[in-house]
């Protein structure tokens, strides 16, 4: 539970997604309501239904599923292409996200009890929605392929639709990858050891690590970014680049956790926005360097 004094933090998190995301959700649903009334159609009724079923399963209180749904509506409609198919778009991979975070906070859920780092029984809040779906929406949003690519798809800068969907896909791995590799690990890793000094530290100990939390971490990321990447119509570059900026998002949200958020001078919420980030941004920067040579 992040302390009182940071819960500005949050705030501060829910203020830069849900605004954006809101006011982006509002201008897409105007306007593919005018070109592709199915496409908003969906977008929005599955978006409404993936929101009801995870407050059915308490896997989120009624405004973290609201936060969930505008986040995933976003999604739907910012990756959308024709000829379009509801699953040809990120939902397959919001899907995969929610449903591997339900699976592993489950699992030895009486262990995290007794160990008190069980995560609370309604469900996630808005807040921690925003933090660790957020930057898949604001770096797949309009405004950002506006900048980068045009109405046919053709590059700006060398910045393709392919690419920012690997930003989006990356930021989404490394949501469930860190999810995963914590629940997991907790359960099944034994002793963890501080991700900077290597010491034996107890279990949900802020950037504890052990091998098989890692291990399922990975996977996780693994399966999210190859979800997205058939989704998408991706090849093996969006598979290769979003899943090497999750593992990278997951050792970043380590170092974090054993630094910043052990000093008190990040929250948890603070924590899982910037390690998504930083997958976002070290699949940029894979993609700059794949360019660079000419391998992109």
């Amino acid at each position: 539970m992040a302390p009182t004094k940071l819960v500005w933090q949050s705030k501060t998190v829910l203020l830069i997604v849900v605004p954006f995301v809101g006011a982006g959700l509002v201008l897409q649903t105007h306007w593919w309501a005018t070109q592709s009334y199915p496409v908003a159609v969906w977008a929005v009724g599955l978006s409404l239904l993936l929101a009801a079923v995870v407050f059915k399963v308490r896997a989120a209180t009624p405004a973290g599923a609201f936060t969930g749904a505008m986040i995933t509506a976003s999604l739907m409609f910012s990756t959308a292409v024709f000829p379009y198919q509801p699953w040809n778009s990120a939902l397959p991979a919001v899907l995969a996200v929610s449903l591997l975070a339900w699976i592993a906070t489950r699992i030895g859920r009486s262990k995290k009890e007794r160990l008190g780092t069980a995560e609370g029984r309604r469900g996630r809040s808005a807040a921690q929605v925003a933090a660790n779906l957020g930057v898949a929406a604001l770096v797949c949003s309009e405004v950002v392929q506006s900048g980068f690519v045009d109405l046919q798809g053709d590059s700006h800068g060398g910045m393709t639709l392919v690419h920012l969907f690997a930003l989006g896909v990356a930021a989404l791995a490394e949501a469930a990858a860190d999810t995963v590799s914590s629940e997991i690990g907790q359960v099944l890793g034994g002793r963890p050891r501080m991700i900077t000094t290597l010491r034996a530290v107890e279990p949900g100990t802020d950037g504890a690590v052990s091998l098989t939390g890692t291990l399922a971490g990975i996977l996780a990321a693994g399966i999210v970014a190859g979800i997205g990447t058939l989704a998408l119509r991706g090849d093996a570059r969006l598979f290769l680049i979003s899943g090497a900026g999750a593992v990278f998002g997951l050792l970043f949200d380590s170092l974090l956790g054993a630094t910043l958020e052990r000093r008190g001078w990040l929250n948890n919420d603070a924590v899982n926005f910037l390690s998504t980030a930083s997958a976002a941004g070290f699949a940029l920067g894979v993609i700059a360097v794949m360019a660079r040579f000419g391998l992109g």
